[in-house]
């Protein structure tokens, strides 16, 4: 992918506005370079005894009105550019989350939280600075070089050469110094991640780094990712704090020598005193490209250097889509079926299934068992395409799972896994946050069948509750029923429990499953529990083991063939037995 390429649309799409506000630009400059002029006439018709009070009166006004002129096209290139380069990060920034929502858990897995916040604000911070007063500033440079040294030239060609000669050594100095700048924020850019990284970790973790006494510890870490920003800051502000001065220097110079010779050929009468003053006011016309050259360089190669970064993200292909769906299904019913599935993350990595086949029938309950580790959790995910199972391993009522569009099965398929996420919102919203068109009644009894009804309740606002970043108000068994709530309100035709109930106790535990199956009779729910006791009731069960499935059939079933799952459930009622004895004492 080119530089550019990611931006071109958003430039093609704001065409009108740039060009507007270039137009304006434009007339800017034509003003800003007629004011020399009429000062020349002024001098020099005061000098010559040929103007009167009435004559300096009118050319007054005529500079009042140039400078309100400027002062209101001024207003309106802001307007369109600058207004435009904030409307472009804000589609950019939009696009970004949007490829970001696409991608699956594998780049999730790789990529850090502070990268990619880094790269939805300094990286598009840059890019818009580029876009906005970078594109104002290169027009200016072109539009005023041209003009500036025009009108030089036909006040006096020698003392305009003479002027010019110090500017062939800013050019080499831009040249050598752009690249420098361009390196350094890479290396700026890349520190801010990292420091936003961490500091983001630190902050999400702050509950175990004060449980464990580790504040030194994290501070240390804080202050080394800190001192490396500065440090690269540092750096790039030793680059800009030469370059930027010693441009001065050399517009210096240009003054200097414009002073020396332009006051000597006015005190011999070769140019006039008007035209050595308007001489020099369009070298200050020109000092100011000189001066945008060195910021339009800076802010390029960041602007550039940030949108290489966001491109690396953009150029990420998804891996899961819908290339291969089928448009006509438009509903799940909710027949599974598993063939011969083997899967592993990586080539490298071992097989975590070899070779497993099972199916579920439409309405009816599965139960999955086995010990930690042995992929539970991953057979579920294949399921939701989280990550893209083998082709022709996983079928949802006949049909491929690939051939299922990514809305259709997201939309009847639905995973409370074992890490709850409530977003800092209300206790509401965050149920409704599947639906949120239902009305209150609806998420009432969703959170009565989920059991967490009453103690929501208590609460001060009730289901208006703020539950914080990540639900940190709620305890652990709260979350995962409201996340179960959140769940049943879609009302989807597969409902996925992975351990979403191992934070709740065991009498709470069974009201759940019980309200659960009434409620959800005629649609197929699949149960991933530890807890023997929680998996009763399914019509069917399997046990992975060692990446294969040892066991299957009902519960009864499986407690008569006396294999690993009447060992599992034998070993949890003698411990079930002991905490009671325990409690009772």
């Amino acid at each position: 992918m080119r530089t550019f390429d990611t931006i071109l649309p958003y430039l093609k799409k704001s065409y009108a506005q740039i060009t507007g506000g270039i137009i304006m630009l434009i007339l800017v400059d034509v003003v800003q370079l007629i004011t020399p002029k009429v000062m020349q006439y002024a001098i020099d018709n005061i000098q010559a005894r040929q103007i009167d009070e009435m004559g300096l009166g009118l050319i007054a006004l005529l500079i009042i009105g140039l400078s309100l002129a400027v002062m209101v096209l001024r207003f309106f290139w802001r307007m369109l550019i600058i207004g435009n380069s904030h409307r472009i990060e804000k589609g950019l920034r939009q696009d970004f989350y949007n490829h970001l929502l696409k991608l699956s858990q594998n780049f999730f897995n790789k990529s850090k939280t502070g990268d990619l916040m880094a790269h939805a604000t300094n990286d598009l911070n840059s890019v818009r600075m580029l876009f906005g007063m970078g594109l104002i500033a290169a027009m200016d440079i072109v539009l005023m070089t041209i003009a500036s040294f025009s009108f030089m030239v036909s006040i006096d060609l020698r003392l305009t050469l003479l002027a010019i000669i110090p500017m062939p050594i800013l050019s080499v100095t831009i040249a050598y110094f752009g690249k420098k700048m361009h390196k350094r924020f890479a290396l700026v850019q890349a520190s801010f991640s990292a420091m936003s990284g961490k500091i983001q970790e630190s902050i999400s973790g702050i509950r175990i780094v004060k449980a464990f006494g580790q504040e030194k510890s994290e501070l240390a870490k804080i202050d080394e990712v800190g001192r490396d920003y500065m440090n690269q800051n540092i750096s790039m502000a030793k680059i800009a704090g030469f370059f930027h001065p010693f441009q001065g220097f050399i517009i210096a110079c240009s003054m200097i020598i414009t002073l020396f010779f332009g006051g000597r050929a006015a005190i011999g009468g070769d140019i006039t005193i008007g035209g050595f003053i308007a001489f020099f006011q369009y070298l200050g016309m020109l000092v100011w490209p000189m001066i945008a050259i060195g910021w339009i360089v800076d802010m390029y190669q960041r602007g550039t250097a940030s949108l290489k970064r966001l491109n690396e993200i953009f150029g990420v292909v998804p891996e899961i889509d819908d290339k291969l769906a089928n448009p006509n299904i438009s509903k799940l019913e909710g027949n599974i079926t598993v063939k011969n599935l083997s899967f592993r993350y990586e080539d490298e990595l071992p097989l975590i299934f070899k070779d497993i086949s099972f199916c579920i029938e439409a309405g009816k309950t599965l139960a999955i068992v086995g010990p930690t580790g042995c992929g539970k959790t991953s057979l579920i995910e294949l399921m939701v395409r989280i990550y893209n199972p083998p082709k022709n391993s996983i079928y949802i009522d006949d049909n491929e799972v690939h051939r299922i569009p990514l809305e259709v099965l997201r939309r009847d398929m639905v995973l409370v896994p074992q890490d709850i996420f409530l977003f800092s919102d209300s206790i509401a919203n965050n149920i409704r946050l599947g639906n949120p068109s239902q009305p209150l009644d609806a998420v009432y009894e969703a959170a009565r069948i989920a059991s967490v009804y009453n103690e929501i309740m208590e609460f001060e606002h009730k289901f208006e509750t703020m539950v914080g970043e990540r639900g940190i108000t709620l305890s652990g068994g709260q979350k995962q029923r409201v996340a179960i709530s959140r769940a049943l309100l879609t009302d989807p035709q597969i409902l996925i429990l992975d351990d979403a109930l191992s934070a709740v106790d065991t009498k709470t535990e069974r009201q759940i499953l019980e309200r659960l199956i009434e409620a959800r009779r005629g649609k197929t729910t699949i149960i991933i529990a530890h807890r023997i006791s929680s998996i009763q009731h399914a019509d069917r069960t399997i046990v992975l083991t060692d990446g294969v499935i040892k066991e299957r059939g009902n519960h009864d079933s499986l407690l008569r063939s006396g294999g690993i799952y009447r060992d599992l459930y034998e070993k949890q009622r003698i411990r079930a037995r002991l905490e009671d004895e325990e409690a009772g004492q």
